[in-house]
């Protein structure tokens, strides 16, 4: 059998753009399977990347030349801390037509992520060792050390909306965020050339509806409100499968 090129792996005769899903932290490429499977089933090719989480530079980086691999137009999807690697990643590029932010950030230079979700988040408490589990266990945090969520954040708000097995689940399968990389400054936004829609959860706690509300109008962003929490891309993928495919004809009708 022959090799198959990234662009070779686009399906055939499909006129819609490919949907790029970037995940966010304590997540994987697991957390869009909803998303997926109804994405799929209405005709799309979907690609949901590793997110490393390891810098944001370095986390956009390796979604960037993902995406210049990617032939035809991209709809870039992101969910929380997503929503800051897919505005570093898609700078300057011309095939990639929307971003949708689901829960997610969205900032402007010299920003940071712990900095936008703000003093009413969940996470935002003086003492960090109640929220989370950090590999190595010291104080204070270096820019290397690995952050876990507690089984009490899980349980509480990064996970309300869902039932307990799927939050036992969550927390057992979450992968770390580096510390560095939910302080690092962003650079200059994607967001600003690009068109992009925002999903608000209003009740979502970890990044509350005020700040994504700020950074949704901020970026000009089509914004639709739902019912859900900062999980709302495993409570409520319908909604969040809307938008996207909103966003996807928005994005045909640029290349046209």
């Amino acid at each position: 059998m022959s090799g198959t090129s990234l662009a070779d792996s686009q399906s055939a005769g499909r006129d819609k753009p490919t949907v790029v899903l970037v995940h966010g932290s304590w997540a994987d490429a697991s957390s869009w399977s909803e998303v997926i499977a109804r994405l799929d089933h209405d005709g799309f090719a979907v690609r949901a990347l590793p997110n490393e989480l390891r810098t944001l530079s370095g986390d956009a980086a390796v979604v960037r030349a993902f995406l210049q691999a990617v032939a035809g137009p991209v709809v870039l999807v992101a969910h929380s801390y997503g929503g800051a690697v897919i505005t570093n990643a898609a700078t300057g590029l011309a095939n990639v037509q929307a971003l949708v932010y689901v829960n997610a950030f969205a900032p402007d230079a010299g920003e940071s992520a712990f900095q936008l979700a703000g003093p009413d988040s969940a996470l935002a408490v003086p003492d960090p060792t109640t929220v989370f589990d950090l590999v190595p266990p010291a104080l204070p945090p270096t820019p290397d050390s690995a952050v876990y969520l507690k089984e009490s954040a899980v349980f509480g708000p990064f996970a309300s909306g869902l039932g307990d097995d799927d939050k036992r689940l969550v927390h057992a399968t979450q992968r770390p965020a580096a510390f560095g990389a939910l302080t690092e400054p962003s650079g200059e936004p994607a967001w600003k050339t690009i068109p992009s829609w925002y999903v608000l959860g209003l009740t979502d706690q970890i990044i509350p509806p005020a700040a994504q509300r700020a950074m949704a109008e901020r970026a000009g962003a089509t914004v639709t409100e739902y019912d859900a929490g900062h999980l709302g891309l495993l409570s409520e993928s319908a909604t969040v499968v809307d938008v996207i495919e909103e966003a996807a004809l928005g994005a045909g009708a640029r290349v046209r």
